[in-house]
């Protein structure tokens, strides 16, 4: 993987004062902002198959990953299946004859039913790794959609709360999609030019767009917010109705409003996300995202060859940018910067700047996405989980605060006041 070095910061420059040297510069810098490629307003969407002749490759690597695989027909794909329908529990009071999909490979397995034309959850989710049934019901004071349905999930349709980011193309008059899953023009856009005559004018690649569309190509499922229009056609969504990738997402998308010191169903009293999808909410907060990296600077959606689709393993990933050439990179060697024995897992650098502490069901967490050291002081004074005391359990706050303070390679301002 190549080095992602930080783009340097604009200069400064004074007023000018000569009308061609102002021309100049403003011919200069549209020079410099190519034109996004984008389809038509005519072009429609094909399916991700009508990719595979040209696109082998990475078709081939798309398809074996959860992004390919989120929805499935358990009779069309009976290995999808996770959850125990052999033996008889009281959480689960469905049959696997009354599931049309399964979602989620994971942490945690839902099972969809269908009442006319739509599809609702079942009130019961498989827990993956602890081989267990869960409830699956979302509670009163949770979510901010819960008001506006009935209060049983088979009050609670999936089109207007999920369908629109499992699929490709959710019609929310005709209830119909192009595909299921997160196929390829999800993040490219309606191909169907494209199919005919392949440029690279009437297509999106995420990669050539600048870096807030980019992200926003992923941020459209990975964030928690609400449709800025909501409610459409009587109906409240929870995915971004409308928006196309190559588009301003905020045109089409607020994220949760975070409030600093309140700690609640979406948030830690820091900002930090209380619970998954919201990779997005903490990532435009990152010095990160104001560097203008994207998601796919670290994870590959064409790869499931590492966990999270992943670019490299590990510490690897990291290191290929926060190398000593980078001012914000690791001076010395990893053992040194962590204070903790080298390939240990107190030495990944996930383990302290991307704790797992957001929930995606009871007991399962998922890794934070601001890239921000969560000190054991903020963990004494606004109850966050802290990745010292996470890991080593048996300890508390203040032999964390003590130990860090002991640390000459770290500012004590940083981590332990």
């Amino acid at each position: 993987m190549n080095a992602i070095k930080p783009k340097s910061q604009c200069c400064i420059l004074a007023p000018m004062k000569n009308p061609a040297l102002l021309a100049l510069l403003a011919v200069s810098l549209s020079a410099s902002v190519p034109a996004r490629s984008q389809p038509s307003a005519s072009a429609h969407f094909v399916g991700s198959e009508s990719c595979k002749s040209c696109h082998q490759k990475a078709y081939d690597g798309w398809k074996q990953t959860r992004m390919a695989n989120v929805v499935r027909d358990p009779k069309a794909h009976p290995e999808a299946v996770l959850g125990d329908f052999t033996h008889p529990d009281p959480l689960r009071t469905f049959t696997l004859d009354d599931v049309a999909f399964v979602y989620g490979s994971r942490y945690k397995q839902r099972y969809f039913t269908r009442r006319g034309d739509d599809y609702y959850p079942q009130p019961a989710q498989w827990d993956i790794q602890k081989k267990k049934w869960l409830p699956y019901h979302v509670e009163a004071g949770t979510d901010w959609w819960v008001p506006f349905y009935g209060p049983t999930n088979f009050d609670r349709p999936t089109g207007p709360t999920c369908d629109g980011c499992h699929s490709v193309n959710y019609n929310f008059q005709t209830k119909q999609v192009t595909e299921w899953n997160v196929g390829c023009e999800k993040c490219h856009g309606p191909g169907s030019e494209h199919v005919v005559h392949p440029t690279k004018t009437n297509i999106v690649n995420p990669d050539k767009l600048d870096y807030i569309r980019a992200n926003d190509t992923c941020m459209q499922c990975h964030t928690q917010g609400q449709p800025l229009t909501n409610p459409i056609k009587g109906k409240y969504y929870d995915w971004p109705v409308g928006f196309l990738p190559g588009m301003r997402l905020a045109d089409y998308w607020k994220l949760e409003e975070l409030k600093p010191g309140t700690t609640n169903f979406y948030q830690f009293a820091d900002l930090t996300a209380h619970k998954n999808r919201m990779q997005g909410n903490d990532f435009v907060q990152s010095t990160m995202y104001h560097r203008q990296l994207r998601c796919f600077d670290c994870h590959d959606v064409h790869s499931s060859r590492n966990e999270s689709n992943l670019k490299e393993k590990g510490n690897a990933l990291c290191l290929s940018c926060h190398d000593a050439d980078n001012p914000a990179g690791l001076k010395g060697t990893v053992a040194e910067h962590t204070h903790h024995a080298e390939n240990s897992p107190g030495s990944q650098c996930i383990s302290c700047h991307m704790p797992s502490i957001e929930q995606t069901i009871k007991d399962n967490y998922v890794a934070a996405h601001t890239f921000r050291f969560i000190t054991p002081q903020q963990s004494e004074q606004l109850k966050i989980p802290n990745p010292c005391i996470s890991c080593h359990t048996s300890k508390t706050n203040a032999w964390a605060i003590t130990e860090l303070k002991k640390w000459s390679t770290t500012s004590p301002w940083r981590v332990a006041n």
